[in-house]
């Protein structure tokens, strides 16, 4: 999954969480079934997780371009920072 797959499937799952809750509220509201409301969320959040979790091929349509193993070895690695040099404090 791509990062823009990322992006997508985080906006969808937050608002299909979101339209569910609402769904489920106004119906165990209208039916007066605390029990509805909760298997009307509960098939929301699976609903949600199917749709969410697998790595469709939606969700891959910017893959990242890894560079070539042979094309690193041409470049010099980055040196560590170096930490040696510390102030002397002066006192007045």
């Amino acid at each position: 999954m791509d990062w823009q797959g990322q992006k997508l499937v985080e906006q969808l799952m937050q608002i299909l969480l979101v339209s569910f809750a609402v769904v489920a509220f106004l119906t165990g509201y209208m039916l007066g079934s605390f029990r509805t409301m909760l298997l009307t969320y509960a098939g929301g959040v699976v609903f949600t997780a199917l749709v969410t979790i697998p790595n469709w091929p939606v969700y891959n349509r910017n893959p990242l371009n890894w560079l070539d193993p042979s094309v690193v070895e041409k470049y010099p690695k980055p040196l560590p920072a170096t930490t040696g040099s510390k102030k002397k404090s002066t006192k007045k």
